[in-house]
């Protein structure tokens, strides 16, 4: 018996990790600073400080929403959740291999930096929404929460949420030393090594959802 509760202790704990972790590299606090660093040159410290908070605020907000929601979008639409892993696994895919290319700002466009710019308050849009909580965070919550069998498995993916949103306010709060720390180049490192774990988890995603929706048909035939 006491060993048993070692093993649940350790399942859990590499749940809470695999939900972590996937959570925190499709927000990528880290690259978000490079662009939080360039629309806010012209901001005093006291307005850096309030779109800082306002903005995580937000994107926690959206991810929260979307991970207590998701099953009933998911119902009210029809969707399994193995169809919305495979979907996510390939977007998660297509936003791995631009982490692994390196492509900076690929979340927020051009259109919609220089948008931000002639905007009072950026906090929501571009940096809440899509930068922090784009389509592939909503999915990844969806995917974390829809895929959790038991209660305690929803409230650790809740606790990741709650952790990348601490993280990213941490380092949002730390841009500048972040961007001067690391630099651009540094930045693009992290963001590789964190676009190849992000690839590993969505071919996880496609492959569990592939096997599930085949057994799945293969029963009901």
């Amino acid at each position: 018996m006491h060993g048993g509760s070692h093993l649940d202790l350790a399942a859990y704990l590499q749940y809470f990790v695999y939900a972590f972790t996937s959570i925190f590299i499709i927000v990528n606090p880290i690259e978000a600073t490079m662009v939080f660093v360039s629309l806010t040159q012209e901001a005093s410290p006291a307005e850096k400080s309030r779109i800082c908070v306002r903005t995580t605020l937000v994107a926690f907000s959206v991810a929260m929403i979307f991970a207590l929601a998701g099953d009933m979008i998911l119902r009210f639409f029809g969707i399994t959740v193995d169809s919305l892993r495979v979907a996510g696994g390939i977007l998660l895919f297509l936003v791995a291999i631009d982490m692994l290319r390196a492509k900076p700002h690929k979340k927020v466009t051009e259109a919609e930096i220089e948008d931000a710019t002639t905007r009072e308050d950026i906090s929501i849009f571009p940096l809440a929404i899509p930068l922090l909580t784009g389509p592939g965070a909503i999915t990844t919550v969806i995917v974390n929460m829809g895929a959790s069998s038991t209660l305690m498995e929803k409230m650790l993916v809740l606790l990741a949420i709650c952790l990348t949103f601490s993280a990213t306010y941490v380092i949002l709060r730390s841009a500048e030393y972040v961007d001067a720390l690391l630099g651009v180049t540094g930045i693009m490192v992290f963001t590789r090594i964190m676009g190849l774990i992000l690839g590993a988890i969505a071919v996880d995603f496609v492959s569990v959802g592939a096997w599930n929706i085949y057994i799945s048909m293969a029963s009901a035939a």
